[in-house]
């Protein structure tokens, strides 16, 4: 369904029964992502929760009303948490997503019963590991004139950024499967302008370490030994700042273990949720 957000359609999916604790969740990529990702992970927990995917503003299938700023991107997910009636929220975001799924808990911290992160960072300091993991790739030679454009928000179209989108997926898996980048590039939808926005704008003054202390949520973080884009490094980070977080290193996974290791990163959310009490009715 498309559902007006803040002046903006949002192409939104809900699953899960009514008056079911509500879960939001955030892909990651603006400009690349979209739900289908967290609709594959989190659709599965719709037998506890009512579970809401959107397309974020500028992203997939949704309007492209800028701006495309993270202070945007967490209004518009405190909009869907009203649209949908509740109180409080299970927050979950991946990678970028992460960035807003952080912020919201930061500006909405009363609205927050558990927040869920998977591959992220508190700032833009991963950038530099990233390009350094992705020079010293020995799976494939990365172009980096095209990781440079993508990585500073600089493509030229949507062709161009399906171009160097393709060049760095080789680096995500933990095992690395041609056929399945190729999957990739087929289906991802392509809005480049929200992507520049997003690494040419927001990218660079991206820190919100000092604010993380006030988080005051039970928060699970987790990603994969092998991420090179957001590093074990970044994860860390995060749990050393927000004062009720925890850390699951997913030993068989790059940069989703959401999909790598999918039965034992559900049971560890699933659990997680549990121990917090974020599943009550």
């Amino acid at each position: 369904m498309f559902v007006t957000i803040n002046g903006n359609e949002l192409a939104v999916e809900v699953f899960g029964e009514e008056g079911a604790p509500v879960l939001i969740a955030h892909h990651g990529a603006p400009g690349l992502g979209s739900r289908a990702e967290p609709r594959a992970t989190f659709a599965p927990f719709a037998d506890t929760f009512r579970v809401v995917v959107f397309d974020a503003r500028g992203s997939g299938e949704s309007g492209g009303n800028p701006p495309f700023t993270h202070e945007q991107w967490a209004a518009d997910v405190d909009g869907l948490r009203e649209w949908i009636g509740a109180e409080q929220i299970v927050m979950a975001g991946g990678s970028y997503g992460g960035f807003i799924a952080m912020e919201y808990a930061i500006r909405h911290p009363r609205r927050v019963k558990a927040l869920v992160l998977r591959d992220t960072s508190p700032d833009h300091d991963n950038e530099e590991a990233a390009r350094r993991n992705a020079l010293n790739s020995t799976r494939v030679t990365v172009d980096v004139e095209k990781l440079d454009r993508i990585n500073n928000g600089l493509v030229r179209d949507n062709d161009d950024l399906r171009d160097c989108w393709r060049e760095i997926l080789p680096l995500y898996d933990h095992v690395y499967d041609p056929a399945k980048v190729e999957e990739k590039v087929a289906a991802t939808p392509y809005r480049y302008e929200t992507h520049n926005f997003a690494f040419a704008v927001n990218q660079p003054s991206y820190d919100i370490k000092s604010q993380l202390p006030d988080i005051i949520c039970p928060t699970l973080v987790t990603v994969g030994r092998d991420d090179w884009i957001t590093p074990v490094e970044s994860s860390e980070k995060i749990v050393s700042l927000i004062p009720d977080a925890r850390l699951v290193v997913f030993e068989k996974s790059g940069h989703s273990p959401q999909i790598e290791e999918a039965a034992r990163w559900r049971k560890v959310v699933r659990d997680f949720l549990r121990d917090v009490g974020a599943d009550q009715r």
